[in-house]
């Protein structure tokens, strides 16, 4: 078995795991130039292997919000990506992808160094999977069209697809990469114009992005990065008069905020993925092995900062103990450490606040009356690493079962019958995702129609397709990422009406 934590290795990436390559772009991105912000601030961006500075970022606010804003505006109203052919769009989408490719690296460093996502992870699923997505979407660019219409009067009537204009996007930390292109890619495909916000914890990769789409000929103006903090940054964009469209992923409260500043503003329309608290029901007719790898790489995956973890999981009392048996080996088993090293499964959470977070939750759990089966503490003696850690005796009034943690902490729960486990994988405000694993096909169905949540994983988790449409029911939003249903949320339909004089026919 190997160790449960490496701080350092003696392989051939020793190289890899101590190497900062130097920060390239630092500046926000308006116009298709890298500017300081108007206040001339910066701030620090962490390396949350060991808590030390990677650099200092431009700081940006309303003013500079304003001004990207502008940039957007005037190419979006008299530029020539919305009106150029869909094949030309998406022939530059295309350039752009194969720079990401050409920088795949660097890229999978930087994401790597900005949030502790595993290196190897990055290099071979992560940052390949969104030049990927690019180019789905450019291969759309030139499929939008509306329908010839079939009137009951003396009319002809066609629709007409359109882009929105111009689109605010505020991505969060967890995936970086992954999240910036689930967004950006059908918004350029559509012929929109964009201002993004990175999260404050995560601007490099955005940065870099951007570099690499005026280099691929993307206009200027097309694609501004303005990296900055929520309240302020974020909040400018949420409320701009002069924004069409405002699209956020992130936890649920900062939806509430976002969704009530584009209501009090120009009234522009939200799309909104929010936290989850996804159950995994695990029926007793289950392959052991398969059921506990499901749950572990559920909740473990990305060392929990993912909005769809199996962080509820449910157990039919028939195969519990032996479930809980090898789950609890898997996890002491499970390799927290330096995401550059290979052999690691799990690196450091992405900062110190949401270390923090997460170990007061935990804590939390211990004074509620779960019982700890294993984990529950911080890691090594320098940045922000946890154990894996599982819960049981968790009843539905503990914050462990009831609030997002976003980390490596499950809640292990039995039940008895279908329709028990139905109910309880419902109790819940949120509606993102959930996992079943059975052999029987009509429990599966039906299942999978009962659960309210907008992915449903069956016998797997954490199946994601550029091709598949990705977003919640209730407190978890609405709106979809991923599919053609995102390519059309930036799209608005136009009807044309016109007379039909002396036609042998409607």
């Amino acid at each position: 078995m190997r160790s449960y934590y490496k701080g350092g290795s003696s392989s051939s990436n020793d190289n890899m795991m101590e190497k900062k390559p130097a920060i390239k772009f630092t500046k926000l991105f308006i116009n298709g130039e890298f500017v300081d912000s108007v206040s001339g601030k910066t701030f620090e961006t962490i390396d949350p292997r060991n808590g030390e500075v990677l650099g200092r970022i431009a700081e940006g606010d309303q003013n500079d919000v304003d001004l990207a804003v502008k940039a957007a505006r005037g190419a979006f109203d008299h530029g020539p990506w919305p009106r150029l052919p869909g094949c030309e769009r998406g022939r530059i989408m295309m350039k752009f992808a194969d720079l990401i490719e050409q920088n795949l690296e660097e890229l999978a460093t930087l994401e790597s160094l900005d949030c502790g996502k595993l290196f190897n992870y990055n290099k071979s699923i992560d940052i390949p999977g969104v030049a990927a997505t690019l180019r789905y979407y450019a291969g759309a660019a030139d499929k939008i069209h509306g329908q010839v219409l079939k009137m009951s009067r003396e009319f002809q009537g066609y629709t007409l697809l359109e882009p929105i204009g111009v689109v605010g996007h505020i991505i969060p930390w967890n995936f970086p990469s992954t999240m910036f292109f689930a967004k950006v890619s059908p918004a350029l495909a559509a012929g929109c114009t964009i201002v993004l916000k990175p999260a404050e914890q995560t601007p490099l990769t955005a940065l870099f992005y951007a570099h690499l789409a005026k280099q691929a000929g993307i206009p200027d103006g097309v694609l501004n990065v303005v990296t900055g903090f929520g309240p302020t940054a974020g909040a400018a964009i949420s409320s701009h008069m002069d924004i069409n469209m405002v699209c956020f992923t992130g936890s649920t409260e900062t939806g509430r905020e976002v969704m009530k500043a584009a209501a009090m503003s120009n009234l522009k329309p939200v799309s909104l993925e929010l936290g989850g608290k996804s159950p995994l029901i695990i029926f007793d007719d289950a392959d052991i092995e398969m059921a506990t790898d499901l749950a572990l790489t559920g909740i473990l995956f990305n060392k929990g900062e993912i909005c769809v973890a199996s962080s509820r999981v449910y157990v039919q009392e028939g195969i519990y103990d032996e479930f809980v048996n090898t789950l609890v080996e898997k996890a002491k088993a499970w390799v927290v450490g330096d995401p550059f090293d290979p052999q690691v499964c799990q690196g450091p959470q992405v900062d110190k606040a949401q270390f923090d977070k997460i170990l007061s939750y935990i804590e939390h759990g211990k004074r509620e009356g779960g019982t700890l089966l294993t984990g529950g503490k911080s890691v090594g003696n320098k940045g922000y690493y946890i154990e894996p850690t599982i819960f049981t005796d968790v009843n539905e009034d503990m914050l462990i079962f009831k609030d997002e943690i976003f980390g490596p902490v499950m809640a292990l729960m039995k039940f008895k019958t279908m329709e028990e486990g139905i109910a309880k994988a419902n109790n819940t405000k949120y509606g993102l995702a959930a996992g079943i694993v059975t052999k029987d096909l009509n429990v599966a169905n039906t299942v999978s129609r009962s659960i309210r949540a907008g992915i449903i994983w069956i016998n797997c988790y954490l199946v994601f397709d550029r091709d598949c449409p990705y977003g919640g029911y209730k407190m978890s939003g609405f709106g979809r990422d991923l599919g053609l249903e995102a390519l059309h949320k930036y799209l608005q339909v136009k009807s044309v009406i016109t007379p039909i004089y002396n036609s042998p026919w409607l």
